[in-house]
């Protein structure tokens, strides 16, 4: 059965539902992949490429500046929330919120601004729910860099409708204790692994976590521990133990930066890096930056957790986080997103990108 062809000239939250009912759970993204292409492709000041499940348009009108829109087009599992429910002004289903309705502003702007007041690039992409090596942004950057060149870019993941700058930059690793095992009736023979982890947990609770103010935002860091390891059996002394701790980081700091001082803090044990990403600075302080928080209005705040700017932040391009959707609904079965919301950050979009 065909793809239903997407109808770029209705407004965004019909739009929305369109993308909806086109199931697209992380690697089954191709129908809709497809139905984004084909459609961007009728447009005629729009170049168009495609890379796997990932399609990129730009305008080339020879702009000072150029700005990039990005937004993921899959989606966690449906949960028998497919196809899309409009009830009273609020859309329900799979994706509503994360993240098809920014999807749809994206491109309803495609089509719509012919005559933008910067050089635009506009990124579908696919597998951003699942294991970042799947990550359709994330192979873009690898092997198309030069399809992601901009000045500044707006990632399009639902916010409330409020500017987030940046991200945290995220590190987990294992702490790790060893002793030696004995029957638990002779314990004095053994060495008790998971006790030794004890003061592990002392450090973490007597920890105080940074503030970081970057241009105007304050980034709270946190150092948690998340899951703990041990043991053999209810009878036998543990000869091992791991406490698995995750770093929030402010962006300024790197990746190197954030191991060491998560070595420093447990200094004296064996610390085993598992899985690291760098923040992404807001650069609000640029021009195209401060021109999109001024044309969208309200107060920026900072994006506590990682996204997909800091892909961008790495290629050097200033992101922000901004789309529809309430993101407290994202991944839920009552998924929803009001209407008037998805209107609303189109018309802002389109007049900082028209003014």
């Amino acid at each position: 059965m065909s793809t239903p062809a997407l109808d770029l000239s209705q407004d965004a939250a019909a739009l929305t539902a369109q993308l909806v009912d086109i199931p697209s759970v992380s690697r089954e993204e191709k129908a809709l992949a497809d139905a984004v292409e084909q459609a961007l492709r009728t447009l005629p000041h729009l170049t168009v490429e495609r890379d796997g499940d990932a399609v990129v348009a730009r305008t080339d009108l020879g702009r000072a500046e150029r700005v990039v829109l990005a937004g993921h087009i899959d989606t966690v599992p449906i949960a028998d929330n497919v196809p899309s429910r409009l009830v009273d002004g609020v859309l329900h289903g799979c994706g509503t919120s994360d993240m098809k309705s920014g999807v749809a502003v994206q491109l309803r702007l495609a089509a719509t601004l012919t005559d933008p007041n910067r050089d635009l690039t506009f990124v579908f992409y696919d597998a951003e729910e699942i294991a970042a090596e799947f990550n359709g942004l994330k192979r873009l950057a690898e092997h198309h860099p030069e399809r992601l060149t901009g000045d500044f870019a707006v990632l399009m993941e639902p916010t409330d409708a409020q500017v987030e700058g940046g991200c945290q930059g995220t590190l987990r690793v294992r702490v790790e204790t060893t002793g030696r095992r004995a029957h638990s009736a002779r314990s004095w023979l053994g060495e008790n692994a998971i006790h030794a982890a004890a003061p592990i947990l002392e450090r973490l609770a007597a920890y105080q976590p940074r503030r970081v103010e970057i241009d105007g935002l304050t980034y709270r860091e946190g150092l948690n521990a998340v899951l703990i390891e041990g043991g053999h059996a209810t009878n036998v002394i543990p000869d091992n133990c791991a406490v698995t701790v995750n770093y929030r980081f402010a962006p300024n700091r790197s990746e190197e930066e954030a191991l060491a001082h998560v070595r420093e803090v447990f200094d004296g044990f064996t610390v085993v890096p598992t899985d690291s990403a760098p923040g992404a600075l807001p650069g609000l302080s640029q021009p195209a930056a401060a021109a999109f928080v001024a044309a969208i209005g309200g107060t920026p705040a900072p994006k506590d957790g990682w996204t997909d700017v800091a892909r961008f932040s790495a290629l050097g391009i200033p992101a922000v986080n901004y789309g529809p959707g309430d993101p407290k609904l994202a991944h839920t079965r009552e998924e929803h997103v009001v209407t008037s919301a998805i209107l609303e950050c189109e018309e802002r979009l389109r007049h900082w990108l028209s003014a």
